[in-house]
């Protein structure tokens, strides 16, 4: 069974004339990490909206643990766990209060919630500042605050948007590390974008690579470098995708 299966997604802006998914077909399976990479503009958060069901293709079928999200949207918000590129913490609330808020949406609640709260603080050192407004918070701590708000609720998938952004060499490497042993641990599928391609070469099992709303190549990273001759993934992804600076 696959965690995730697009199949021929046409997706297309009100106003825009050109489509921002244009034919898709993407299998991800379980138990894996896969990087979908690709500039700017190129699709990625138009594809991981559809995942997520806050939008809905214009064509195609999305499939999420072999459930169609039209008619599962519910059940299979409760699998996923979404870590967005933004902040999503409210900034007026304590580290704690942001995480318990996040939890009481799950269905979590009292000590069993609370204990949670505070292993996952502990585990990313952030134990001395779950009192502390979110407001007061570097960015790589907001981004471990905003990392464990997408799992308290043990999801299947987690969908990662730029995980990595904007932090600290020790920060990446924290949220790496930790991303690595979770998914090992719990056996899950974790989805995640990036424009750090050291970074996805390393951390991801498969990879797309997308551009102007197709898939233009996918498979796993080293045996990619090999087959194109090319020295890492950069050098694949500027070959594919060119060398024009996207808006």
């Amino acid at each position: 069974m696959f965690a995730i299966d697009l199949q021929n997604i046409h997706k297309t802006y009100a106003g825009s004339t050109s489509p921002a998914l244009n034919g898709v077909h993407l299998q991800i399976k379980e138990d894996c990490i896969f990087g979908l990479l690709g500039p700017n503009g190129a699709g990625k958060s138009t594809t991981i909206s559809l995942m997520s069901g806050l939008i809905q293709a214009d064509l195609g079928e999305v499939c999420i643990f072999n459930k169609n999200i039209k008619q599962h949207l519910f059940d299979i918000k409760y699998q996923i766990g979404i870590v967005p590129q933004e902040y999503a913490l409210f900034p007026t609330l304590t580290c704690y209060e942001n995480l318990r808020y996040f939890g009481n949406l799950y269905g979590l609640r009292g000590a069993s919630l609370k204990q949670k709260i505070k292993d996952y603080l502990l585990l990313f050192g952030l134990e001395k500042n779950e009192d502390k407004l979110i407001s007061s918070f570097s960015g790589g701590m907001k981004r471990r605050v905003n990392l464990i708000a997408g799992i308290l609720h043990d999801p299947k998938l987690i969908i990662l948007d730029e995980p990595t952004v904007g932090v600290d060499v020790q920060s990446r490497k924290m949220i790496i590390d930790f991303l690595k042993n979770y998914q090992r641990e719990k056996k899950i599928t974790i989805l995640y974008t990036s424009h750090h391609l050291e970074e996805a070469q390393e951390f991801c099992d498969d990879i797309a690579i997308i551009d102007h709303g197709k898939i233009l190549i996918e498979g796993q990273p080293k045996a990619l470098i090999q087959q194109y001759q090319v020295k890492n993934l950069e050098s694949l992804f500027i070959n594919l995708t060119g060398y024009s600076v996207r808006e």
